[in-house]
């Protein structure tokens, strides 16, 4: 088993069909630890979702299911977590916010977090 590795899914949706409710049930399931936030208050199963723009420390990854423009107003809470990577999941490709994740010395990836976990490969 791989180690945990501290994610934050910025974009959580409580709704069961969107990719953000299913990637932090399968993160879980994979034994990795998480933050889920969202625009509102709401619940993935037993993980809640909570707003605004937590303290938060020791983040490996934050998965991104935000769209580039709904992005914007948390570039600075995002870089400020100081994750080791950034996970732009299919529909928020944003090369603004990759250019400033690389000069802070942040990877980034476009890749699916769901297929990601799913080979092996998170």
């Amino acid at each position: 088993m791989t180690k945990s590795k501290y994610t934050v899914v910025l974009g959580a949706s409580g709704n069961p069909e969107r990719y953000s409710f299913l990637a932090v049930n399968k993160l879980k399931k994979f034994g990795h630890a998480v933050t889920a936030i969202g625009r509102r208050p709401n619940q993935i199963n037993d993980s809640p979702i909570i707003t605004g723009t937590p303290l938060l420390s020791d983040v490996d990854t934050v998965t991104l299911y935000l769209n580039p423009a709904n992005q914007k107003p948390y570039y600075d809470y995002i870089l400020s977590l100081k994750p080791h990577r950034i996970i732009f999941n299919p529909g928020t490709e944003n090369p603004e916010l990759e250019e400033l994740a690389h000069k802070k010395g942040i990877k980034t990836l476009e890749a699916c977090t769901l297929v990601l976990l799913s080979t092996g490969a998170y």
